[in-house]
């Protein structure tokens, strides 16, 4: 399992970055887990949108989603070149109408609703879900594929659950959106003492930090950390690659 980080950024991109979107492949396929703002103009550094397989969506706030459309229209305009454009399938909850209908588009896309309480099967990868602590329905993912462990938290204040579903992780990508001191709670999110904490506890293999702040020194955040979890810990950067098969 590889994972690329294409956007690191909480709420908005900082300049010329990107909020959420991360790339996971394996086994020849590819899947975009979230895709927020400025997603798809960083993306193709690494993929064609074309030549994505599925997509999944942790929830329908703008910083996770604002470039669906952008996504969905860089298809259509693949298909008028005569590219071979599949429909894309990208999955999410069905919670919130207006946000899961978003995910249909013409014949390029189209939204496949997951239940919280099932696993899902999207390619090589096998995912179940956690819901969170955030203003609107939200999803941790736990998704696995050979015996290679990626759980992503989303968006959320902080969860003892978070200790048993991110268990034996070999990556727990965790939400960092407030300064150690900080109480993000109240906002949906966590701090990184709080990440530290749930690294430690579920006895991760590695912890990156993301949904990361525009202000501050983020190396505060690493620092933090690791007053918590004395494993490695990085900070998620646009085109961070993580092989877990060199692992």
């Amino acid at each position: 399992m590889k994972l690329t980080v294409i956007g690191p950024w909480g709420g908005y991109p900082k300049v010329n970055g990107a909020s959420a979107g991360y790339l996971l492949e394996h086994n020849g396929f590819h899947l975009l887990v979230d895709c927020g703002s400025a997603v798809l103009s960083k993306l193709q550094q690494y993929i064609e949108p074309e030549h994505l397989d599925a997509a999944i969506i942790s929830h329908y706030h703008p910083d996770h989603i604002a470039d669906i459309g952008v996504l969905q229209h860089a298809l259509i305009i693949g298909k008028y070149m005569n590219k071979e454009i599949r429909t894309l399938p990208i999955y999410g909850h069905n919670e919130d109408n207006a946000g899961f209908q978003s995910l249909f588009f013409d014949d390029v896309t189209k939204g496949m609703a997951y239940d919280e309480d099932q696993e899902l099967q999207i390619g090589p990868f096998t995912i179940s879900f956690l819901r969170t602590k955030h203003p609107v329905p939200c999803f941790a993912m736990r998704i696995e594929a050979d015996d290679q462990v990626f759980v992503f938290t989303a968006d959320s204040s902080y969860m003892k659950s978070f200790v048993s579903f991110a268990q034996n992780a070999d990556i727990l990508l965790c939400e960092s959106n407030f300064y150690g001191n900080m109480d993000g709670s109240g906002a949906g999110h966590m701090t990184s003492y709080e990440a530290g904490e749930i690294a430690q506890a579920a006895q991760v293999k590695q912890l990156v930090l993301t949904h990361l702040p525009q202000y501050g020194d983020l190396n505060q955040l690493k620092q933090e950390a690791a007053e918590k979890y004395s494993g490695y810990i990085q900070l998620a950067t646009e085109g961070l690659i993580i092989d877990l098969t060199k692992n």
